[in-house]
């Protein structure tokens, strides 16, 4: 049996932030952070190997680091949920009624009737006491609860493709004009990314993009200023 919809057809997209924002954040930075440091070695006057060697350093880092934190984040973020959860699960078998008031009030906070939501918060705690208490009370359901594995493969996986592209832009760049290459490779390759951000979680493209471009073109500015005002060949 499947769940019934009003809107087959049309999808909610909430479903995808578990992973989308971790994607987004890991191709983001990957982009941002690899362009930052190979525009900032360049800037410095350092040789094409150099640069290359940083780029590369710098996407296997990065990837890595994108990788762990998300899901060292997630996990605390998994941990807090499963507390809470126990946290409940013992209240409901110490203190059942005060428990089953907790509901009702939180139903009538949502416009329901004080016998309405006795009734709907009586129905559920037959049902699934846990399950209603989990949703309704803390807020937690299938869509919203932390998955730290798929953070972090979804953070590492685009982190590494993202950082590719200035890397390979870089490698293919005639030495003498590297910088301005990875530039516009980057600037170009931003733009896609807010714009497959915003098509995948169906929000508005021209701000997503805006605001990833513009972001990205303030890091690289701010690293190469950095390399070009000390001068430090790597």
């Amino acid at each position: 049996m499947t769940d019934p919809s009003a809107h087959p057809g049309d999808p909610h997209y909430v479903t995808r932030n578990g992973w989308l924002r971790a994607a987004v954040l890991g191709a983001n930075d990957g982009i941002v952070s690899v362009s930052s440091l190979v525009v900032g070695v360049a800037a410095a006057g350092s040789g094409p190997s150099a640069v290359l060697i940083a780029g590369v350093a710098g996407l296997a880092a990065g990837a890595l680091s994108m990788a762990a934190g998300e899901y060292v984040s997630v996990s605390s973020q998994s941990d807090t949920e499963r507390a809470d959860i126990e946290r409940e699960r013992i209240a409901l078998a110490e203190m059942p009624e005060d428990e089953f008031r907790e509901l009702v009030a939180i139903y009538e906070k949502r416009g329901l009737s004080t016998e309405t939501a006795e009734v709907v918060a009586r129905e559920l705690t037959d049902a699934d006491a846990l399950g209603a208490h989990v949703r309704d009370e803390l807020g937690l359901s299938e869509v919203h609860v932390a998955n730290p594995l798929q953070a972090a493969l979804a953070s590492g996986a685009t982190f590494s493709i993202a950082a590719a592209i200035p890397v390979l832009a870089a490698y293919l760049a005639p030495a003498s004009a590297v910088i301005p290459t990875v530039l516009t490779i980057t600037v170009l390759a931003l733009a896609i990314l807010g714009a497959l951000g915003a098509k995948a979680g169906a929000a508005p493209i021209l701000p997503a993009v805006l605001r990833v471009v513009g972001w990205g073109v303030f890091a690289m500015a701010v690293t190469a200023g950095v390399g070009w005002l000390f001068g430090v060949s790597i």
